[in-house]
């Protein structure tokens, strides 16, 4: 896999950077502006681009933005999102289109490195992650007395893990209960939020951060 590194920060890119070599990954450059990394990725293709939701030179949205460009004009290379805080807007509208090889996650998410490797070569392969810490705070902005209320606690471990692109054998694994049982609670959340049950893990997670969000899936 080759990989390009968009981050201005140093210490945090250098061990974004032996966390991946550490585990065979190649990384075609190091970048700290949203323009170097366009050129790359324009040049290089590389399979995935890890960056900072906030890069030079106003340190908002600039990575974000070269984000979106990424996705409309060069596919081939997915997008794996980086914050060092919870941003539960413009980075998430990129998920409601279309969530294949797309991944958001928080930076204190790469101290566990397991976890973050698993990120990186799950959006690498076409799927989708989102940080559970995210969900939560897309669960807590909607209504207590909405759809959301009616959830079991273990329904939303499940919408939780849905929303990272996980299909049911995975959630299965992930909370050591039965292929069936995930099946059930599944069904159970698509009901009760009033979406249409799908088997597509990508459509999964589009329906679940459009509703999270607010909005018509």
């Amino acid at each position: 896999m080759r990989v390009v590194v968009a981050d201005d920060a140093v210490l945090l890119r250098e061990g974004i950077l032996r966390i991946l070599a550490d585990d065979a990954i190649t990384v075609t450059a190091v970048v700290g502006t949203a323009e170097a990394l366009l050129d790359h990725v324009a040049e290089a293709a590389p399979e995935l681009a890890i960056v900072d939701i906030r890069l030079p030179p106003t340190f908002t949205d600039e990575g974000l933005r070269a984000a979106r460009i990424i996705r409309e004009h060069h596919p081939a290379t997915a997008v794996l999102l980086l914050s060092q805080h919870v941003q539960v807007g413009g980075a998430l509208d990129l998920f409601t289109a279309d969530a294949g090889g797309l991944g958001y996650l928080l930076k204190d998410r790469i101290i566990d490195i397991d976890d973050f490797l698993a990120a990186v070569r799950r959006v690498a392969a076409g799927g989708s992650v989102l940080d559970p810490i995210v969900i939560r705070a897309l669960v807590e902005r909607r209504s207590p007395s909405g759809a959301l209320a009616a959830l079991s606690g273990r329904e939303r471990e499940v919408l939780s893990l849905m929303a990272q692109g996980l299909s049911n054998a995975a959630v299965a694994a992930r909370l050591f209960v039965g292929l069936r049982t995930v099946e059930t609670h599944v069904n159970s959340v698509f009901t009760k939020l009033g979406l249409p049950p799908t088997p597509d893990e990508h459509r999964r997670v589009r329906a679940v951060v459009a509703y999270l969000n607010g909005e018509r899936p």
